[in-house]
């Protein structure tokens, strides 16, 4: 009996050892996601839903400055890119594109979508919300030191177990909810180039 208690102990031991606090599994997540070279090739679906117009959805690629976004808004296909310098955006229902140079401030938010992730929960306090057999899902609640006003005042974050890849991360702001979702690490250049060849019969609208 002595010894089946003593195995016991132990076995509790280990796996109080083994468990991961939110801050850890967070910390793996960033770690992860850099061996992906998530800066080369990076890609997410966006639910965005506001209270009165619904939810609109958008996946959006990027590698390194480039960034190709595709929306479907009010059953039209918008497809814009953006290198860093400039900005082309199709239009499907009036077959057109538009071109004009991005701004230095349109410049400074046009990172990688990776890059959202980086130091996410900085300025929030995180734990461990539900764990199942394939997630974690942590809750982020906004500390009290954070300043920053346009800063949600919850997110939800799920982590795979195994890969400590990002599963999603929503969260909610004045009426607007976010969802980022569907995380892929393998866009090509290709994928987010403007390439007019594949718009013969498209009007040019240049606004340069």
């Amino acid at each position: 009996m002595k010894k089946l208690i003593a195995i016991i102990s132990f076995i509790a031991m280990a796996t109080v050892a083994m468990a991961q606090s939110a801050e850890q599994i967070i910390s793996r997540m960033e770690e992860e996601m850099n061996k992906q070279n998530v800066k080369d090739g990076f890609a997410m679906t966006i639910d965005i839903k506001v209270m009165i117009l619904g939810t609109l959805t958008s996946r959006s690629y990027s590698v390194g400055d480039k960034i190709r976004m595709e929306t479907t808004v009010k059953d039209s296909d918008i497809i814009t890119w953006q290198d860093g310098k400039t900005e082309w955006t199709y239009n499907a229902e009036k077959n057109e594109i538009e071109i004009k140079n991005m701004e230095s401030r349109e410049k400074s938010e046009s990172e990688g979508d990776a890059e959202l992730f980086k130091g996410i929960t900085d300025g929030y306090d995180v734990s461990i919300d539900k764990e199942t057999a394939t997630e974690w899902h942590i809750r982020c609640k906004k500390s009290k030191k954070n300043t920053d006003k346009d800063a949600p005042k919850k997110m939800d974050l799920v982590v795979e177990k195994g890969t400590y890849l990002p599963v999603s991360l929503s969260a909610s702001m004045s009426g607007v909810s976010m969802t980022m979702r569907d995380f892929s690490y393998d866009v090509t250049e290709e994928q987010v180039t403007f390439n007019p060849k594949n718009y013969p019969n498209a009007t040019i609208i240049d606004k340069r």
